[in-house]
């Protein structure tokens, strides 16, 4: 099978068309990128959120209003991971900041 000038260009005048006809029909995706403050402050909240809860857990266990310290312990644990987790992005964000600092120009 050959394929001569004139059908190479008809087979990429068709390519073109459809894609076109594609580029037309569907509607550009334009999802808002999130905010890289917007992110940290989000997930400074929940932790926030979180040592809340736990620190409500624990007055109510003291004060006898709840007998369920698997709970307590659960919601304080929960709570220690999501600090320790937000303390070590403080600390590599940092870290990054002070090699870009140290970068020559």
């Amino acid at each position: 099978m050959t394929i001569d000038a004139k059908g190479l260009l008809a087979i990429r005048s068709q390519i073109l068309e459809r894609n076109d006809v594609l580029s037309r029909t569907t509607a550009p995706q334009t999802a808002a990128k999130p905010d890289f403050g917007n992110v940290m402050q989000s997930a400074m909240q929940a932790v926030n959120t979180q040592q809340t809860r736990a620190a409500e857990a624990s007055a109510s266990y003291e004060r006898g209003e709840t007998t369920d310290i698997a709970a307590v312990m659960l919601q304080r644990q929960k709570a220690s991971i999501g600090f320790e987790a937000t303390l070590q992005v403080r600390n590599r964000l940092l870290t990054a900041y002070k090699d870009i600092m140290n970068m020559p120009v």
